[in-house]
């Protein structure tokens, strides 16, 4: 079985973007290889203050802060965080309202995914282990109206106005958040196929050194064509950090050893090896496969690294 802890504690992952950055689908293949039945999964969207109604009443949106009980979330991460429960409201999405609130236990593994996980210190004093989402724009709102008009009840032009309505609020509220992360995520489609949306999307892990990677020179290769490539670069911010890149077009017996690798490094986890890197429909990315799986990883060593203490 995967490692727990002993001290009773639960290692909790952020994983933070904006709105159809691909957070839930990330979280799902995490939890997969964790076991769904030790991970416990908290959206922060539940923490909205008003429904669909009353925020288009008040003209704010979901990404700004006053929007949401932040005071409520500190709170529930803190009590997860000592292992006791809480009473998760609940925000319905299909239908804008706010329901009846879950009984939420912790569980060893908690992901804690959503807008505005990193608003404030407490908050992001409670993970072990910071995602931030920052895919390509134009291939945001591309998942958003898809996900949007399939799922949530909007209609193209209703997607298209409330993107136009956050322009300002994204930049102001959550952009800020990516400062805070130890991984970056960006999924992008290849110069070659700009219209590519799911299963051949380039992705590019920003790694900064406030956790400590795995060692992936056993399997990097130098030519091109191996569609693994890691350099030593420098943040936004001027500091180093690691990139590394993986080609939606990565040859599947290369994609095969990273993922040996990486099972290799969490060996307890190994009976949970499942088919990971699902998009919608029965598409595989290898990129999201290894993505989920390298952050697995991280959540893996923190939880080594609670019992160690």
């Amino acid at each position: 079985m995967p490692r727990t802890t002993t001290l009773g504690r639960p290692v909790i992952l952020g994983i933070v973007g904006d709105s159809a950055a691909g957070k839930t689908t990330l979280t799902s293949g995490i939890a997969q290889i964790l076991g769904p039945a030790r991970v416990a999964t908290i959206c922060t969207d539940d923490y909205h203050a008003f429904d669909r109604r009353e925020r288009a009443e008040n003209g704010l949106s979901a990404l700004d802060p006053r929007c949401n009980h932040m005071d409520i979330l500190e709170q529930h991460l803190r009590l997860l965080r000592q292992g006791q429960p809480i009473l998760k409201p609940v925000y319905n999405h299909e239908r804008g309202t706010l329901d009846r609130p879950d009984y939420i236990a912790p569980k060893p593994y908690i992901i804690v995914e959503g807008l505005l996980g990193y608003a404030t210190r407490a908050m992001r004093d409670c993970y072990d282990v910071k995602v931030f989402l920052d895919p390509d724009p134009k291939l945001r709102i591309r998942w958003k109206v898809k996900r949007d008009t399939e799922r949530r009840g909007y209609t193209r032009d209703e997607v298209m106005w409330a993107l136009d309505k956050r322009r300002f609020d994204s930049p102001t509220h959550i952009e800020p958040q990516r400062t805070f992360a130890d991984i970056i995520i960006n999924f992008f489609p290849p110069l070659e196929q700009m219209e590519e949306s799911g299963a051949h999307l380039n992705v590019r892990h920003i790694l900064r050194p406030t956790l400590p990677h795995p060692d992936l020179t056993p399997i990097l290769g130098m030519s091109a064509q191996s569609g693994l490539h890691l350099e030593l670069s420098r943040d936004t911010d001027g500091k180093p950090v690691d990139v590394l890149e993986i080609a939606g077009t990565i040859p599947e017996r290369r994609a095969l050893k990273v993922e040996d690798l990486l099972w290799a490094l969490i060996p307890e986890a190994s009976q949970m090896r499942a088919r990971l890197g699902a998009y919608d429909g029965p598409a595989m990315s290898h990129p999201l496969a290894l993505t989920q799986l390298f952050i697995a990883y991280h959540m893996l060593m923190a939880a080594e690294g609670i019992h160690a203490v």
